[in-house]
């Protein structure tokens, strides 16, 4: 009971009462907040510092201006009693109506404001975007779509790159390789995350259960392999009957010197052959597509393959 009579003096004020319930609907600022309510900036301020010190109204500064908005979650249990009266007893009242009114009209020059913006600069956003904030905060925030129970399967992992980019959004990370000098590597860089688990092993004949994973990933590894389909029966096999298969590599070639100075085997994949070895291999709907280009690179101009484990048969995509 004297919570309540405590902040009664506060709200005593209609104006108050109906800057409150503007406050409750949307953040405002001072300038803003004199626009819905018709007053002059000293009485708007005077009666915000009442709201204030009532604990009624909370602020936040963002750059120059200062939003002010109801104070919510943290007002106490006599102000959470009392407000939901008063609401109700204001909602209706041609004064609210006005206000309401008015506070669209605020909220619609907000908009216009950015609309006015991007009208301007529509030309120019994608250089603005990439110098405020570089060309790949878009793929970190989309891991946020992952389905944080998956088990996934990077195999070949090498240095761990993938497990430690994959392994905060998901459940677990299983990394195989069959180089001990890469696992040194990847263990070195993976240690502080709990939910990786790195083996040593063959491709050909993965150190997995079967049907263990949900997702398996080859990144950079068939042109290494001798007996590629082989790799792909074996992720086969330790994906379960739905699991989605992704592999990344090369496109077809004629850099030679790779095999000479790499090590590699195969001088990249065209579309026909991944889809083939895939369909062979129990996969279906494969899709296949080229990788856009970075400007920076040296290398081949790499693919990426997403297969999925079934028996149904599969819709091809070309590049």
């Amino acid at each position: 009971m004297y919570q309540i009579l405590d902040h009664m003096s506060a709200l005593a004020d209609p104006t108050r009462c109906r800057m409150l319930l503007m406050l409750d609907q949307q953040e405002l600022t001072v300038s803003e907040l004199c626009a819905v309510l018709q007053m002059p900036q000293s009485s708007v301020s005077r009666h915000l510092k009442t709201l204030s010190d009532g604990g009624w109204v909370a602020s936040r500064r963002d750059g120059t201006s200062r939003f002010y908005s109801m104070s919510g979650d943290d007002l106490d249990s006599g102000a959470r009693r009392l407000w939901p009266l008063l609401r109700d007893q204001l909602a209706g009242t041609a004064s609210v109506t006005h206000d309401q009114r008015r506070l669209r009209g605020v909220l619609a020059r907000r908009r216009a404001r950015s609309q006015q913006f991007f009208a301007t600069a529509a030309r120019e956003w994608d250089d603005l975007r990439r110098e405020l904030f570089g060309d790949v905060f878009t793929l970190w925030a989309l891991l946020g779509l992952v389905d944080p129970t998956l088990v996934v399967g990077d195999l070949g992992c090498g240095t761990g790159h993938l497990g430690e980019v994959i392994a905060p959004y998901v459940e677990r990370v299983i990394a195989v390789d069959a180089s001990a000098d890469m696992l040194a590597a990847a263990r070195e860089r993976l240690g502080g995350a709990a939910n990786v688990d790195v083996r040593e092993g063959d491709l050909e004949a993965l150190p997995i259960e079967s049907a263990a994973l949900d997702v398996a990933v080859l990144s950079l590894v068939l042109q290494y392999a001798p007996s590629p389909v082989r790799v792909l029966e074996e992720a086969a096999r330790v994906l379960r009957d739905g699991g989605r298969l992704l592999v990344v590599d090369m496109l077809p070639h004629d850099r030679e010197e790779y095999q000479r100075t790499m090590g590699h085997v195969w001088l990249g994949f065209s579309d026909k052959q991944i889809t083939g070895w895939l369909t062979g291999a129990g996969f279906a709907r494969v899709n296949v597509r080229a990788l856009p280009a970075d400007p920076d690179a040296k290398g081949p101009t790499l693919f990426a393959a997403i297969a999925i484990k079934t028996t149904r048969s599969t819709n091809r995509e070309h590049i």
